[in-house]
């Protein structure tokens, strides 16, 4: 009878122990699908590359929302003029290159970027958007060639200016038209808005009157 009772407890011992190893071993497998479900989920980081880079400073450039070099470097300057692209195109202002803004641009993508879904979360909130209307933002003042002509030729009689009467905001004339602003208490924006015009005795078009933009 002794013996008997040896006998049971070594074999619930070991019908104790298969099970707990049972449950041990199937925990790893576990904790590795969740691991692997998780990084699923991640997908792959869109990077602008630098032709793209250097295509959109030109881009802002021409629109006059960049006044620095077309490097290819996403530098301080150029992600502050990319935000301004975005607010004024529903994007959400990151001062990323992302697809959104990259196809807003008319920016041509790579094949690779072209299998990469955009983001939600590259356009701004609709609550952005009726915040941005509320403001009842008018269209952007734009100066005509003659108008630059005219304050390049002023720039250039104040000893403000050194270069030709091209008729384009370059560097050169926007530097002269800050030192300009600042001797006659404008805000220094190197643009030729209105009260700059003003200030300078060029006239306005029919089209410029009573459209204020002093960024």
């Amino acid at each position: 009878m002794k013996s008997l009772h040896i006998v049971l407890f070594v074999s619930l011992l070991s019908v104790t122990a298969a099970f707990a190893q049972a449950q041990t071993s199937t925990m790893p497998d576990g904790d590795e699908r969740t691991a692997a479900g998780s990084k699923a989920k991640r997908g792959p980081v869109f990077r602008a590359n630098k032709d793209q880079v250097i295509a959109a400073q030109t881009m802002l450039r021409s629109k006059g929302v960049f006044a620095g070099e077309a490097t290819g470097k996403l530098d301080a300057a150029t992600r502050d003029s990319i935000k301004s692209y975005q607010k004024e195109n529903g994007l959400r202002a990151s001062g990323t290159l992302n697809r959104a803004t990259l196809e807003k641009m008319g920016i041509e993508l790579t094949e690779k970027q072209k299998s990469a879904p955009v983001s939600a979360n590259s356009y701004a909130s609709s609550k952005a958007k009726s915040s941005g209307s509320s403001r009842a933002r008018g269209p952007v003042f734009r100066a005509t060639k003659e108008q630059i002509i005219a304050a390049q030729k002023l720039l250039r009689t104040g000893g403000l200016y050194s270069g030709e009467e091209t008729g384009k905001l370059d560097d050169t004339t926007r530097e002269g038209l800050k030192k300009y602003q600042e001797s006659k208490g404008l805000k220094a924006t190197g643009t030729l808005n209105q009260p700059t015009l003003e200030k300078m005795g060029i006239g306005l078009t029919d089209k410029q009157k009573g459209k204020d933009d002093s960024r």
